[in-house]
């Protein structure tokens, strides 16, 4: 990142690449794809959406403020309603080729807080491969992610990385096209509504897809801009894991770029048909092969 007080643009490059540092984690970025998720990778969207504060009202002299004026100096902009809460953990297993528990993945939301002003939902990621696959590919990985509560936009995308010995950690605040950094960090500028690959998974669970054909927002992965496309396959069907069986709506998930579809990568996700709408399996195919990322914790 350049020293504060500057700024980066996030612009599309030619190609899908991957924003880890090794090859070797690849396949965990792409099961939290949506991750995109994520966290597989992840265009352009033009769209924007912006909360607006709504202006003070002053009355003049020494009259007394109307009920509209006391309204309007009140009025904050509300949460986006999600259905999970702070506090949530959720523990999963990943399924690769011959390898039955590849990794073990766990999704949580430490909390709520304030971050330089903007009020964010704390999103958290861990990876851990597991044996044998440990021993070829040792990766103990954690993603964090600052959430805007009204928004969704990615206030700052963390990336803790342990692989094959090798520990890089990054932090990346990210701006949307129009608004100043805060506090005098480094920013990434981006677009309106844009998501980090983590957040963009849990703003699926917030989706009404029964009544959103298509739900598209911009992604960056620390390297790339990418276009995430979601839409309801199936209203509802079985889903079995280890845990039991769960009623889940089957949602599909395509990256885009510069309006084309990025090949070899896709996702596709059960959300549980229960009050939090509890991601209970995640399918994702990239180059190194088919993913997928069962949950091990109790059904709710």
């Amino acid at each position: 990142m350049k020293p504060p007080g500057s700024e980066q643009s996030a612009r599309p490059e030619g190609k899908l690449s991957i924003s880890f540092m090794s090859l070797n984690a690849v396949w965990w970025k792409a099961s939290l794809v949506v991750l995109a998720p994520i966290l597989a990778a992840i265009s352009l969207f033009h769209n924007s959406a912006q909360s607006a504060h709504a202006p003070s009202q002053k009355g003049q002299g020494i009259q007394q403020k109307t009920g509209k004026q006391k309204k309007a100096e009140k009025e904050v902009p509300k949460d986006a309603p999600m259905p999970f809460h702070a506090g949530e953990i959720l523990n999963y297993r990943v399924v690769w080729g011959l390898f039955s528990n590849a990794a073990s993945v766990q999704l949580s939301v430490p909390e709520k807080r304030s971050l330089l002003g903007w009020n964010t939902w704390h999103f958290r990621a861990a990876a851990h491969t597991a044996n044998p696959v440990r021993t070829i590919f040792a990766i103990d990985d954690q993603f964090d992610s600052y959430t805007d509560t009204v928004t969704l936009e990615s206030r700052q995308f963390e990336m803790h990385l342990d692989e094959i010995g090798k520990k890089v950690d990054r932090t990346l605040y990210l701006v949307p096209q129009g608004q100043s950094p805060r506090a005098g960090v480094s920013a990434v500028v981006v677009l309106p509504r844009t998501r980090d690959p983590l957040g963009a998974l849990y703003s699926l669970r917030g989706v009404d897809w029964q009544h959103t054909p298509e739900y598209r927002v911009p992604v960056y992965d620390g390297r790339n801009l990418f276009e995430m496309r979601a839409h309801l396959e199936v209203p509802s069907e079985k889903v079995t894991v280890s845990s039991g069986t769960s009623t889940a709506a089957r949602v599909a998930v395509h990256i885009f770029q510069y309006d084309k579809e990025v090949t070899g990568t896709s996702l596709v996700v059960w959300l549980a048909q229960d009050a939090v709408h509890t991601p209970v399996v995640m399918e994702a195919e990239i180059p190194l092969g088919s993913f997928r990322v069962e949950l091990a914790s109790p059904l709710p």
